[in-house]
């Protein structure tokens, strides 16, 4: 099925919206937003804050004044100081939001929140898009269904929160490439693939593009809006290694500057963490980012 038959419902609209939630310190926050598109199951929105992915939000429409409980699937654009894009996916019935723990959402199609009929949804099973997902955290994998949103924060952010029955948490969720697993090689990774590291001169590679041991100074955003400058440890046409103490998962997508310069205007490129290996005796780790449309 192609994308763009996916995709069919999905109208541009712009809707002004009231969004009430509870911040990372359990205080509630009520702020201005406006829907960029909206369809059968949630929405894109764009905000002046952080919204974190798994948490539930009240969204008001105020043009009919209608409101519904939502759940944020993730970023769909990196924060910055004027906010940012995400995607929400509800309304969610009441009776699910005292269930959240599970992971599961139950979309409620009483509530018509945008004033919008949408048509109706096929009655085939492989009309819905699935992908094979992988448990970052342990390796998991799982062939799920997912929302439009869900698919459009998958192919910007790379990553998603859902419950992993294996963990019996909450967990980050991304697609389950080959290429992205590796091999368990790394120290600290044995017997989980979801953080093995990728052999960063390894012959493919060496076909494709020469990497250079240069030291640059690089510039590291991810979509909740964390930057951080470190440094390359080499770099080729199709991308970079860095280190750092933060905790990126595979398949994430960040933003990059590589050369960094403070003082000056700098470029910022859409990338994919591909690989990560932990450094032994400390807490920092090698990734390799590979930039996006481009191929090692």
């Amino acid at each position: 099925m192609s994308i763009e038959r996916r995709r069919s419902d999905r109208l541009m609209l712009t809707i002004p919206l009231r969004v009430i939630g509870t911040d990372e310190y359990g205080e509630t926050f009520e702020c201005e937003a406006q829907t960029i598109d909206v369809n059968r199951h949630g929405a894109r929105i764009r905000i002046s804050r952080l919204l974190h992915s798994g948490e539930q939000v009240r969204i008001i429409n105020k043009v009919n004044r209608r409101e519904a409980t939502f759940r944020v699937a993730g970023p769909l654009i990196p924060l910055t100081e004027k906010g940012g894009e995400f995607g929400v996916l509800g309304p969610i019935a009441p009776r699910m939001q005292k269930e959240s723990t599970c992971g599961l959402e139950c979309l409620d199609p009483d509530v018509d929140l945008w004033g919008i009929r949408f048509p109706a949804a096929s009655t085939q099973q492989d009309s819905a898009p699935k992908a094979l997902l992988a448990c970052r955290q342990c390796g998991e994998t799982e062939l799920t269904r997912l929302s439009l949103v869900e698919v459009d924060v998958l192919d910007s952010s790379g990553i998603l929160q859902r419950h992993c029955s294996k963990c019996d948490a909450v967990t980050p969720w991304g697609y389950a490439e080959s290429e992205l697993s590796g091999k368990s090689s790394a120290a600290g990774a044995e017997g989980n693939p979801a953080v093995a590291a990728t052999d960063s001169t390894s012959p493919r590679e060496k076909r494709r593009h020469r990497r250079a041991l240069l030291q640059l100074p690089t510039l590291v955003r991810d979509y909740f809006g964390g930057i951080e400058i470190t440094k390359s440890e080499n770099v080729s046409k199709g991308g970079i290694c860095f280190a750092s103490e933060k905790n990126y998962q595979l398949g994430e997508g960040v933003m990059v500057a590589c050369p960094y310069d403070k003082a000056g205007q700098n470029i910022e490129v859409p990338a994919q963490i591909v690989s990560r290996r932990e450094i032994e005796g400390t807490y920092r780790k090698i990734y390799g980012l590979r930039y996006k449309g481009k191929s090692y």
